[in-house]
């Protein structure tokens, strides 16, 4: 999967920001065209992002549901989320900031990125919030703050962005504890079904079975699959496969390993067992995706 840093230069291309700023980290303004664009890189992102809907509409389809978002929708992204853009109005118009997976913030009272990306998804069964007029007007603001530093000759711009996205942070927090008051699963089932997201891009390849993750998240397995699925409707082995899915088709995008190369890789048993696994989850060969994406690149000619 993309880093941050390797997804940036070629989603925004001559817009980043010429030296000085903090990669960990990047706000900006989408449109309808932009935030199309993201479809060919979405789903390899590791990163997670917060996308506040200022004007118009977008549709995404989730989790095998279509969902509406409208002005003041604040939608997240998590790398675990498999999240695609079907449709957007032609004037819509949003603020977006994308931080790295393993990017931290030094702010004590703060929970860890994973939990306020993953929140709404956990306690409101789908990944937006509406946000009141004034709050969204509050998190426009601050988005736009750290837009303009980014861009701004400021000698310190790197350290006052970071700032600025604790505080972020800190605000959607407070907004998230007050609008979802009344929390739909307790405590303990949102701290179980979240660690098991932190834990799961790390470990996906190499660990396959329950036991792992419910050993390192200190309860059974038996308990951990129940968990995930009362959140997401899904398994844990859906989660595992749709990480592998992903990894498979960023491999065979982007590098040029052999389709057994990518198999050893993903530490498949041999080169079959991978080919059946990836024509089961996507529908065609290995052979045949990789054929289709270089042949759809070469027509739009990126």
């Amino acid at each position: 999967m993309y880093t941050l840093k390797e997804y940036l230069p070629i989603f925004v291309g001559d817009d980043l920001p010429e030296k000085g700023w903090d990669d960990g980290m990047y706000c900006l303004e989408t449109d309808a065209s932009k935030i199309l664009r993201t479809n060919l890189l979405h789903g390899f992102l590791s990163c997670y992002a917060f996308m506040l809907v200022d004007k118009g509409w977008m549709t995404i389809h989730y989790n095998g549901r279509e969902l509406t978002l409208n002005p003041n929708d604040l939608y997240t992204y998590s790398p675990c989320l498999p999240v695609t853009v079907t449709a957007t109005s032609d004037d819509f118009h949003g603020y977006c900031l994308m931080a790295d997976e393993h990017a931290a913030v030094d702010a004590p009272v703060l929970h860890d990125l994973a939990h306020i990306a993953t929140l709404p998804f956990v306690q409101l069964r789908e990944p937006k919030q509406t946000l009141p007029d004034d709050a969204a007007r509050h998190i426009a603001e601050k988005m736009c703050e750290i837009i303009h530093y980014q861009h701004s000759d400021h000698i310190y711009k790197a350290e006052v962005s970071r700032m600025l996205y604790a505080i972020f942070l800190l605000d959607l927090q407070n907004i998230q504890d007050q609008t979802i008051a009344r929390r739909q699963l307790s405590p303990r089932v949102e701290e179980i079904f979240i660690g098991f997201l932190r834990l799961l891009p790390d470990n996906f390849i190499e660990h396959r079975d329950i036991q792992f993750y419910a050993s390192r998240l200190c309860i059974s397995p038996v308990y951990l699959s129940r968990v995930v699925r009362q959140v997401s409707r899904r398994t844990v082995i859906d989660y595992i496969n749709h990480m592998l899915l992903v990894e498979a088709c960023f491999l065979l995008r982007t590098s040029k390993l052999s389709i057994a190369q990518i198999s050893d890789r993903l530490h498949f048993a041999d080169t079959p067992s991978f080919s059946k696994f990836f024509s089961r989850m996507k529908g065609l060969s290995p052979r045949a995706y990789r054929e289709k994406y270089v042949n759809f690149v070469r027509e739009i000619g990126i």
